[in-house]
């Protein structure tokens, strides 16, 4: 695990949702769109397979054997004016990262007597992509950045929802199999070690526990960062419409800010002559489920773009370009319904979480806690949850965290300071919120006097 240091605002748009769905055609539509508008743009993708090259219509050539640049994906190619894409180098990340282990665990090696393996052995496993991806957003993000706009073509939004909370998740691992407060002997380490003879194994395990834990922090900053929002697409129709409301309560678990729902692929309406055709039921069919998404993401002021059906699959900068342009948006503003040019409409003015952005100041106090005591003798700790259904739901108290399951996913949250000192009484969710109830114990809330 590798990250980078340094830091620089880059306002960033991660694109996902159910697989299918056309998320490199809405990541790639993006990042045309707003090249076009004079922003400079950087498109990444982590697919492998033929798509990206399909869609953007150029190679993006893989990273040479032997990868060592600082940044963990392959050379750019320009797209565009303006554009330039390339594809995340999960592989070559991999094996940088595992020899870069071995080297640091020489010492160790050798005191155990295990041989380390050798380049060609470095086969990519499990779960290198997400650590990939995590290493490229923060790269993105260092130093002096040439761009003005990070696009990531994510893997489905399961895969993405668990690959954003990685970094939290990882961090809370770390501190407890490695407690902080353990090291208060290591001042002893230097002089056990120069007795053994070895390098005291320990040491080197918390030094590297350290540096991992910074790293993780880094990017947590990122994925948390003002300018950092998420865009679901979808292919409406009842499977995938249901689909979207479960990505939508995970990433909501996750405090990931949806900017906007894209739904893709939308049929012409019909002729009055051809109602009775083979096509008038999906048509119909999708119809009605772009009416009920609408009408959920538009009521909590998340904008609502429709991309057209081509007749094909967009090849190219060309379709992009006119994807883009008969692309057209909503939203709801303080005088109603608001009519957009599409993909760039979230794009401008973007200020995060404020007065001035998405959610405004009530976002900064969604998770606040709410005193009821006079009234009713409770705490109340409001966690919005759109999307999320009771069924789906599950929530355990464990000593002074909360782990809150929805659906799938799951987080665990420490508990606000006042509310360590309380019992969990009940739960509620209602308008797309759960409400936590807590009731003081008597034997830790402070007396009144």
């Amino acid at each position: 695990m590798h990250f980078i240091a340094g830091g620089s605002t880059l306002r960033t748009v991660l694109v996902t949702g159910p697989g299918g769905a056309g998320r490199t055609t809405a990541a790639a539509a993006t990042a045309l769109a707003a090249a076009r508008q004079g922003r400079r743009v950087l498109l990444l993708t982590s697919d492998r397979g033929p798509a990206p090259e399909a869609v953007l219509g150029v190679a993006l050539p893989a990273p040479p054997v032997g990868h060592e640049s600082p940044a963990p994906w392959a050379q750019p190619v320009d797209v565009a004016p303006g554009l330039e894409a390339a594809r995340i180098a999960v592989g070559e990340h991999f094996r940088d990262r595992a020899r870069e282990l071995q080297d640091r665990g020489a010492s160790l090696f050798d005191l155990l007597g295990a041989t380390p393996l050798d380049a060609e052995e470095l086969t990519e496993l499990p779960g290198a992509e997400p650590l990939a991806i995590l290493t490229a957003l923060r790269a993105a993000h260092t130093g002096d950045a040439p761009w003005d706009l990070l696009v990531v073509d994510m893997p489905p939004a399961p895969e993405t929802i668990r690959l954003l909370a990685l970094p939290e998740q990882l961090r809370r691992y770390l501190r407890r199999l490695l407690p902080p407060e353990r090291q208060a002997a290591r001042a002893l380490r230097p002089m056990l070690a120069q007795l053994a003879g070895v390098p005291m194994p320990a040491q080197r395990l918390y030094e590297t526990a350290e540096r991992w834990e910074a790293e993780l922090a880094a990017v947590q900053r990122v994925i948390e960062a003002r300018d950092t929002t998420v865009r679901l697409v979808v292919e409406p129709g009842p499977v995938a419409a249901e689909a979207v409301r479960v990505a939508r309560a995970g990433l909501a678990l996750q405090s990931c800010r949806i900017d906007t729902l894209v739904a893709n692929r939308l049929f012409p309406e019909l002729p009055e002559d051809t109602a009775g055709s083979w096509l008038a039921g999906p048509v119909a069919e999708q119809r009605t489920a772009l009416k009920a998404l609408r009408e959920e993401f538009l009521v909590d002021a998340v904008t609502v773009c429709e991309l057209p059906h081509l007749g094909r699959g967009p090849r190219g900068a060309e379709d992009l370009a006119e994807l883009a342009g008969r692309a057209r948006s909503t939203t709801i503003g303080g005088s109603g319904i608001v009519e957009g040019d599409g993909l760039t409409d979230e794009l401008d003015g973007w200020s995060g979480p404020g007065p001035d952005g998405p959610g405004g100041a009530e976002e900064s106090e969604a998770w606040s806690v709410e005193d009821r005591i006079a009234v009713d003798g409770v705490l109340v700790w409001r966690l919005p949850l759109p999307g999320a259904d009771r069924e789906g739901l599950d929530l355990v108290r464990r000593g002074d965290e909360l782990i809150v399951g929805v659906g799938p996913f799951r987080r665990v949250l420490p508990l606000p300071s006042a509310l360590r000192r309380c019992a969990v009484s009940g739960a509620a969710l209602r308008d797309g919120a759960l409400c936590v109830r807590f009731t003081p114990d008597p034997g830790l809330w402070p007396r009144s006097s």
